[in-house]
C-alpha cells in the first residue's frame, strides 16, 4: 500500500481496493452532495499504481514501535479509547504514532491521515483497517500532507476520534506551534466528536507564537507524569479531561 509523491506536490492522493470504497463514502455523514467521483480524484487503485510506478522509492516504512516508555505509554492510553468499529482520523507526528502499535488488534476501524508511514503501518497489521490517505501539498518538515485540497477532504468526513499531537502546550490558551500550516489540524478536529491530544509534558515548557486548537475544541489531553499538579489542574478547569500515562511497571 501506498502513495507516490513528486518534488512536493501529490498525484496519488490515497489509496484503497474497490471492496472498501463503499464503506468509505459511507462515513461521510455531512454532505450528501459529495458523490463516489469526488472522491475518486483522491485515490486510485493499489494494483493501477503499481502496475503503473511499481513499489520502488516512492515508499514510505512503517514507523516502528517507540522505544520512548513515556510515549508508548501515551499511546497505549489513546488506545483504550478505541472500540470495534470506532472512525478515527490521525494527524502527523511521532507521538500521535505511538498510538498505532495498539491498534493492530481493534476490529473494523476505519482511519483517515495525512502521513504516509502512518497508513502503511495500518495496512500491514493484522486487522487491517480501512485506511482513507488524505491527499494535498506533502510538506516535508512534518512528513505530511496540508494546504486546501487536504482540508477539503478532511472536513467532508465525520469522525469519533481525532488524534492531535502538539509541537507545544500553553496552559492557558491551548496546543501552540511554530508552523503556520494548522489548517488541516483545525479541521481534524472540527471533524471529530472527540479531539484527543497526545503530548508529552516536556512539551508544557514549549509555548509558541501560534495558536494551534484552544482548549475549548480539546476533549482529552494525554501527557506522562511529567505534569505538574497545578498545570493539569489549570487545563483540567478549561473543561479538558487529563489522562495520566504511566510507563509499563510504573
Amino acid at each position: 500500500e501506498f502513495a507516490v509523491v513528486t518534488d512536493t506536490h501529490v498525484f496519488v492522493c490515497g489509496w484503497m481496493t474497490d471492496a472498501r470504497r463503499a464503506s468509505s463514502l459511507a462515513l461521510n455523514k455531512k454532505s450528501e452532495s459529495v458523490t463516489e467521483s469526488d472522491y475518486d480524484m483522491f485515490r486510485f487503485a493499489r494494483n493501477d499504481v503499481i502496475d503503473a510506478y511499481g513499489k520502488g522509492p516512492h515508499t514510505s516504512a512503517p514507523p516502528q514501535p517507540t522505544a520512548n516508555p513515556k510515549a508508548s505509554a501515551i499511546g497505549k492510553q489513546a488506545a483504550q479509547l478505541v472500540k470495534p468499529g470506532t472512525k478515527l482520523v490521525i494527524d502527523c507526528g511521532s507521538t500521535t504514532a505511538s498510538v498505532l502499535p495498539y491498534l493492530t488488534q481493534i476490529n473494523d476501524l476505519v482511519v483517515m491521515t495525512n502521513t504516509l508511514s502512518t497508513a502503511n503501518f495500518l495496512t500491514q497489521s493484522e486487522k487491517e483497517p480501512t485506511v482513507l490517505m488524505v491527499g494535498g501539498t506533502w510538506d516535508g518538515q512534518s512528513q505530511s500532507f496540508q494546504g486546501a485540497m487536504a482540508e477539503q477532504l478532511v472536513s467532508a468526513y465525520s469522525f469519533d476520534i481525532a488524534f492531535i499531537g502538539a509541537a507545544g502546550i500553553d496552559v492557558n490558551r491551548g496546543t501552540t506551534t511554530f508552523n503556520e500550516l494548522i489548517g488541516v489540524t483545525r479541521a481534524m478536529a472540527a471533524a471529530a466528536s472527540k479531539v484527543v491530544i497526545l503530548a508529552s509534558s516536556k512539551k508544557l515548557t514549549h509555548k509558541m507564537p501560534n495558536l494551534e486548537l484552544g482548549w475549548e475544541q480539546i476533549s482529552v489531553l494525554i501527557t506522562d507524569d511529567g505534569i505538574s499538579d497545578q498545570d493539569k489542574l489549570n487545563i483540567e478547569n478549561q473543561g479538558v479531561t487529563v489522562l495520566i500515562a504511566a510507563p509499563s511497571g510504573e
